[in-house]
């Protein structure tokens, strides 16, 4: 009897743990009773019917990702190429993941190779090579809606790699480096050009400062000149003046003395003298002498040196 009990302990405890179910996060479970669906386990514990209730599948919620091997593919213009694809996706609902397809990732795979040869099929090479923003987006969207019938969400479809064959590659190497070497050769012309234009415009500049320089040495020098020539004619006209005013006064001391010592002639002489004084004081004026008064010079320097000798008795 104790024996019983423990197998029937034991079985109690097999049918107790069968029938409590633990989701881990990131998982949901399909559950079926009887056959039939039941329902989808969400992350938690849940109880089940043991015997009764079973789990049909456990799904990944989590964003996965398929890596499609590379698949011929012929262009527009009959070129084999080969095309490898990373695409990522979601289990938006597990019900139809399970039930509406016998398989969704090999669903996925060939929906999306299908399409990709369609696509690529209608493009030449250089536009397929120049166009997998275009390739991934079409295939998106198209891969994205047939999925939606067993509830996948189709997050990203990506071309990893687009090999065309060899003798195509060597091509397209000797066509870029002809292109590069164009390239270079367009930017050395366009470097020589830029040089030439520096060069030209450097010496023009050069010309420019030199003829300013040149210009301002002339109208520098010119000054000079002319205030040199001021200069000279301002000290010409100071000499006259110092001589005349000189004159001017030597004739007012023999005058001086010529009244002194009461000559008759000599006063005459001294009003012929005063008249040139007048005339002296302007620099301008000619002086035209009588031979009266030439005459009389000999009279004048006798007063002259009867001044000086009267000064020296002073």
């Amino acid at each position: 009897m104790s024996i019983l009990m423990i197998i029937l302990l034991i079985i109690f405890l097999f049918i107790l743990l069968s029938s409590v179910k633990i989701v881990r996060t990131g998982y949901v479970y399909v559950v079926e009773r009887m056959g039939q669906f039941y329902k989808v386990l969400e992350p938690g514990w849940h109880i089940i019917l043991p015997f009764v209730d079973y789990v049909r599948a456990k799904v990944s919620t989590k964003q996965q990702i398929l890596d499609i091997e590379p698949q011929s593919v012929i262009t527009k213009d009959n070129v084999k190429i080969l095309i490898d694809n990373v695409i990522f996706y979601k289990v938006i609902n597990a019900r139809d993941a399970i039930y509406n397809i016998e398989n969704y990732k090999a669903g996925i795979i060939y929906s999306t190779i299908t399409n990709m040869r369609n696509i690529v099929g209608n493009m030449t090479l250089d536009e397929v090579l120049s166009g997998r923003d275009k390739i991934n987006s079409e295939l998106l969207k198209i891969v994205d809606e047939i999925t939606d019938a067993y509830g996948i969400k189709i997050l990203s479809v990506e071309i990893k790699n687009i090999m065309p064959p060899e003798e195509i590659q060597q091509a397209m190497e000797k066509q870029m480096k002809a292109e590069r070497d164009k390239r270079a050769m367009i930017l050395q012309a366009e470097g020589e050009k830029q040089s030439a234009i520096a060069k030209a415009e450097g010496l023009k500049q050069a010309k420019i400062l030199e003829a300013e320089a040149e210009k301002e040495a002339n109208i520098r020098k010119a000054e000079g000149l002319k205030q040199s020539q001021l200069l000279e004619a301002e000290g010409k006209a100071k000499a006259i003046e110092v001589v005349a005013k000189a004159q001017a006064e030597a004739i007012a001391l023999i005058n001086k003395a010529i009244i002194e010592s009461g000559t008759n002639e000599t006063v005459i002489a001294l009003k012929q003298i005063e008249a040139l004084q007048e005339m002296a004081k302007n620099p301008a004026n000619k002086l035209i002498i009588p031979d009266k008064l030439i005459d009389t010079l000999g009279s004048i320097a006798a007063v002259s040196e009867l001044i000086k000798s009267s000064g020296e008795k002073k």
